[in-house]
């Protein structure tokens, strides 16, 4: 069974993007440094994004993930024409991603945003959490967390810290399907 990751950053109050939806306050890594970003993409071959997270994505240039299946979840498709390695699914989260992970495959990095991440977490799919907290404070914006109908434990698999205070917390959720 492929395994799901949620590889995400959120500033050091919880947040994931500015109340805009921007994430111009996420830090550019030192030089020679990628937070481990090339190690997760070589580890997989499928995204999950819902649409807010996948419009975001749009506005840093070219399509960063062509080399990956990409699904986007959304209610309303759009018309304009995507980039080849992106699919609109308008099937529920829940039971869609269920029959990917059966698929064969390398692991899905389930990118955002955080409504999409909650019903997958909630539903027990998402097997591991690599959390990057940045430290920064941005007192507002949208948050990592949405409301989740019961608690869940987690197990710290690592953490590391890089001098410019970046720190990954690597979970594995026990409640995992």
């Amino acid at each position: 069974m492929r395994k799901v990751v949620f590889y995400i950053a959120a500033s050091l109050d919880g947040f994931i993007a500015s109340p805009d939806g921007s994430v111009d306050w996420l830090p550019a890594p030192p030089p020679g440094e990628d937070y481990g970003y090339a190690d997760l993409l070589a580890s997989v071959d499928t995204t999950l994004l819902g649409r807010t997270t996948y419009e975001q994505v749009l506005t840093f240039g070219e399509w960063p993930y062509s080399t990956l299946t990409n699904y986007v979840f959304t209610h309303n498709p759009p018309t304009a024409t995507a980039h080849p390695s992106v699919e609109f699914v308008t099937e529920e989260p829940v039971e869609f991603v269920g029959k990917l992970r059966q698929e064969a495959g390398k692991a899905i990095w389930l990118i955002g945003g955080s409504t999409l991440a909650a019903s997958l977490l909630t539903a027990g799919l998402v097997d591991e959490m690599m959390l990057f907290v940045v430290p920064h404070l941005l007192g507002d914006g949208i948050p990592l967390w949405r409301q989740q109908s019961h608690s869940q434990p987690v197990h710290l698999l690592r953490t590391h810290t890089w001098p410019d205070g970046m720190t990954l917390l690597h979970y594995n959720l026990a409640s995992s399907a």
